[in-house]
């Protein structure tokens, strides 16, 4: 005997899930009514799509930054799908934005805690499968970024396309906007550590046999090809480690000297960058 599936049962399950009204209909007769068994189906279902659509490219989507009340704790989190439609829907984006307030209240060590959240009865790594079904494309929580300071400043890029956190070492709230600011930086310009010091060896090995093959492609005499190599790295740091680099609201400031202005001791502790991609 067949078990009669009323309007507002799918209704009820679509509002839960997200699914189309066909797919909800589909799952509560498969599962005879039983509503969590339905749910079951319909991520089952997300889970197939997931692995079948496992080596497309999910390059759109959204990343959100969020920070606590008392400006202490930071996060961001990027949720990918595959086009610009899907990234641009509200409840896309408002999904995105409860994973990153979840992952703010538990504060979870790296991705793979935070995917294993509870979320609603399942965890969130379980409700990422069961978009794949809802939506029809790949979906991925594809980054999670965690930031604790004195303060911690937000700033999320036009159209939720790159988020950034800064750091600062002192928690008057006065210093926010410049921390902002400073967040607002770090997206225009792409640092790749705070100062010097915090850039990895690799990187400065290679800047530096870098700027040894642009001066004997040059025709530098021998004597002069380190000199000419160590002035390069030093532009690199000028350019690439953000309290050096010339400061994007004044260019007669570097990020230091404009923080100083602030207070003598202010100073960027770390930062988070997260873009799409």
């Amino acid at each position: 005997m067949s078990v009669k599936i009323s309007a507002a049962d799918v209704k009820k399950l679509r509002d839960v899930t997200g699914a189309g009204m066909m797919d909800c209909k589909k799952a509560l007769t498969e599962a005879e009514g039983d509503y969590d068994k339905a749910i079951e189906i319909l991520r089952k279902k997300g889970q197939k799509l997931s692995d079948k659509r496992a080596d497309r490219q999910a390059n759109e989507g959204v990343v959100v930054a969020v920070v606590s009340e008392d400006h202490k704790r930071g996060v961001i989190v990027k949720l990918s799908c595959e086009t610009d439609f899907v990234a641009k829907n509200d409840d896309f984006v408002k999904l995105t934005k409860e994973f990153a307030n979840a992952a703010l209240t538990n504060f979870p060590a790296d991705r793979d805690g935070l995917l294993a959240l509870d979320f609603g009865g399942i965890s969130i790594g379980e409700k990422v499968i069961e978009q794949v079904g809802v939506i029809g494309e790949k979906i991925e929580l594809a980054s999670y970024e965690k930031l604790e300071s004195e303060l911690v400043a937000p700033y999320i890029h036009m159209g939720n396309k790159a988020a950034v956190l800064v750091g600062l070492n002192k928690g008057d709230d006065a210093f926010y906007q410049a921390g902002r600011d400073v967040a607002m930086q770090v997206a225009a310009m792409h640092p790749v550590a705070v100062d010097k010091d915090g850039v990895d060896q690799s990187i400065i090995d290679k800047e530096i046999e870098i700027g040894k093959e642009i001066a004997r492609n040059e025709g530098k005499a021998d004597n002069l090809i380190e000199r000419i190599a160590m002035g390069k790295l030093n532009k690199f740091f000028k350019e690439k480690t953000l309290l050096n680099q010339q400061f994007v609201k004044d260019s007669s400031l570097t990020v230091s000297s404009f923080l100083s202005g602030q207070d003598k001791e202010l100073t960027v502790t770390d930062f988070k960058h997260v873009t799409l991609g």
